[in-house]
C-alpha cells in the first residue's frame, strides 16, 4: 500500500507560522519530484511549491505569492516532505495537498489526502 500521510494543519493567526508534513508510507521518496498544492472551495488546485530529487540538487521553486514566506524541503532518510510556512496571511487559508511524482515513471503519482489551513484572528 502506498500513501503520503499528511500532518501539521491547523489553525494559526496572520503573521503567524507552521510547519506541514507528509510522510510516504508503503515506499520511499528518494526517486520522486515532491511538490506542495493547495485548493479552496470552487477554484483550482495551485501549485505552491516543489523541490526536486537529490541528484537534481533538490532545486526548489515557489508560486509568486509564498515567495519569501514559505520553505519546502525534504528529508529523504525519513521520506518526508515539509512545507514551512512563515508570516502566514488569511489568503493562504486552504486544503494543502502534497504530491510525489517518479522522476522516470510519471505513471507512479500519489497524492495526500489533504490538511486543512486556516489563517484568522
Amino acid at each position: 500500500q502506498r500513501q503520503l500521510v499528511e500532518s501539521g494543519g491547523g489553525l494559526v493567526q496572520p503573521g503567524g507560522s507552521l510547519r506541514l508534513s507528509c510522510a510516504a508510507s508503503g515506499f520511499t521518496l528518494n526517486n520522486y519530484h515532491l511538490s506542495w498544492y493547495r485548493q479552496v472551495p470552487g477554484k483550482e488546485r495551485e501549485l505552491v511549491a516543489s523541490i526536486s530529487n537529490p541528484r537534481r540538487g533538490k532545486a526548489t521553486t515557489y508560486t509568486d505569492p509564498v515567495k519569501g514566506r514559505f520553505t519546502i524541503s525534504r528529508d529523504d532518510d525519513q521520506s518526508t516532505v515539509y512545507l514551512q510556512m512563515d508570516k502566514v496571511k488569511p489568503e493562504d487559508t486552504a486544503v494543502y495537498y502534497c504530491n510525489a511524482r517518479h522522476i522516470a515513471f510519471s505513471e507512479n503519482n500519489f497524492w495526500g489526502h489533504g490538511t486543512q489551513v486556516t489563517v484568522s484572528s
